[in-house]
């Protein structure tokens, strides 16, 4: 890691008087992280703490050496993070234009553009004017990063990327995180699939009720049956024949 963009430390949150994150702490740079976990590990609440969304109880953010805790989701995002939650969450009448030029304004000179997202992404060129509801859903997963690309954040956040979808759209994904990650844009994945995770980031976080309890590569995890019965509760790297670790792909998404 060269530099620290991203600094959690000892954050903790919850619901009501459910604690779920306990002191969670791990910094990154400019680079492709995973954070990997079982289901009801905390991994959501940790994406909704950090932008703002769940109240945290204790500890602090810090992107790029400002604090951002404490901060509403609006004025988090304007910071630098760009959000891709879980479930994709578009508007099913709205088409494939219209979800971007809703966030068009502004963009101009900077990197990321509706043209550009169409030039990642071709196949959401070719369904521009399809709307949210009539899209596939590696499409729709498409269309929530590239919605949140147009921020320009310098940390993109990712909640279960991989979430229903076939080996081939995860493809795309992955190319798409190391073409970021490439272009000096960090990425956060947060995910429960071994195989899509350690394919998006070499760097992982491993997460056990509320807590990183380890740091590993995807090397190490893929090869290592024990480590990941231990922390992910499953005896195999292709046990539900998810995508294959690569090597980093470079260049845009075709």
């Amino acid at each position: 890691m060269t530099g620290t963009l991203l600094e959690v430390r000892d954050l903790s949150s919850g619901y009501g008087e459910s604690q779920v994150l306990d002191g969670v702490s791990f910094a990154m740079g400019v680079e492709a992280v995973g954070i990997l976990g079982r289901n009801g590990m905390g991994k959501t609440t940790l994406c909704a703490t950090l932008m703002g969304l769940v109240r945290r109880s204790a500890g602090e953010v810090h992107l790029d050496g400002r604090r951002i805790d404490g901060k509403s989701p609006e004025q988090i995002a304007r910071s630098g993070i760009s959000y891709v939650p879980q479930g994709r969450r578009l508007f099913p009448s709205l088409t494939v234009d219209e979800h971007l030029a809703m966030l068009a304004k502004g963009t101009k000179g900077k990197r990321w553009t509706p043209k550009a997202v169409y030039e990642l992404f071709p196949r959401l060129a070719e369904r521009k004017g399809s709307s949210g509801g009539d899209l596939s859903g590696g499409e729709q997963q498409m269309l929530a990063v590239g919605r949140a690309l147009l921020l320009n954040g310098s940390l993109v956040l990712m909640d279960e990327p991989s979430e229903g979808l076939a080996p081939t759209i995860v493809d795309v994904l992955v190319e798409a995180v190391h073409h970021l990650v490439s272009e000096g844009t960090a990425v956060l994945v947060v995910e429960q699939k071994l195989r899509a995770a350690t394919a998006m980031a070499e760097r992982q976080l491993l997460m056990v009720s509320g807590r990183i309890q380890a740091e590993s590569t995807a090397a190490e995890l893929l090869a290592n049956p024990d480590l990941q019965t231990r922390y992910l509760g499953v005896g195999s790297a292709v046990e539900t024949g998810e995508h294959a670790a690569g090597s980093p792909a470079k260049g845009r998404v075709s």
